[in-house]
């Protein structure tokens, strides 16, 4: 959002708004920044944009993560990541400096690059590629967080019986399209009865305990290095009504 205040300030400083800069828009735009039309110069510009830089401990897990593969092939990666963690944890200040003076060259360098990027752009242009990178980033976000959460171990969610359930027999299933297959192990769900379903049910109980042990001590992993932003939200709980 530092981008879009920036372009209000430079709008607010011309006082015009986005509709008037862009006059010869017609009924392409409806507001000031909501724009149903993009021009092309849009892909270009957001592909010249660079990607934020690593943080000193990413880079630090990203460098060393294939060297503990390599010597433990049979590990898990939640069990590198904690490994990889314990070992950053007891660097040396003087080692963890290299990393965290890497990371603001590298930091210092993106501003400069973004900043030589937006001088390019008149305000108009400002303001629609707001609007693009804004519909970009929340496409990208998710896929972005899955592949961290991914490097840095973070357990898969527990499975529910049903599940569990179409994971095993899926693969059994005669040949056929996925849809079709789909449709007969559900049948055969269906047709399960409740002593056959509880074999299931007890498995996805048996995965809930591992899930929360699981990620309870990847979050403590987590807190070790400075991520506190991957823990779940804690719900606190709603104080109870006094009656008058």
């Amino acid at each position: 959002m530092a981008l879009l205040r920036g372009v209000w300030g430079v709008l607010t400083a011309l006082r015009k708004s986005g509709a008037a800069l862009c006059g010869d828009c017609g009924n392409r735009l409806r507001f000031p920044f909501s724009f149903v039309y993009l021009p092309r110069w849009f892909s270009s510009a957001l592909n010249s944009y660079p990607k934020k830089p690593m943080t000193s401990y990413v880079r630090f897990s990203k460098e060393q993560l294939p060297i503990f593969k390599a010597q433990n092939p049979d590990a898990k990666n939640s069990e590198l990541i904690r490994k990889i963690a314990e070992v950053w944890r007891e660097l040396p200040d003087s080692e963890k400096k290299i990393y965290e003076d890497a990371y603001k060259a590298d930091w210092q360098a993106y501003k400069e690059e973004i900043n030589r990027i937006q001088e390019q752009l008149t305000p108009s242009q400002l303001v629609s590629l707001e609007k693009e990178m804004m519909q970009k980033r929340l496409k990208k976000k998710a896929i972005i967080k899955k592949r961290e959460l991914t490097m840095l171990g973070k357990p898969k969610r527990p499975r529910s019986a049903y599940n569990i359930f179409i994971s095993e027999r899926f693969q059994e299933a005669k040949d056929g399209s996925s849809q079709l297959k789909l449709k007969t192990v559900n049948e055969s769900w269906k047709n399960l009865s409740d002593s056959q379903k509880q074999v299931y049910i007890q498995l996805a109980e048996d995965d809930k305990i591992r899930y929360y042990n699981e990620i309870k001590s990847w979050e403590e992993q987590m807190v070790e290095v400075g991520r506190t932003d991957l823990l779940r939200r804690k719900v606190k709980p709603q104080a109870k009504r006094t009656e008058s």
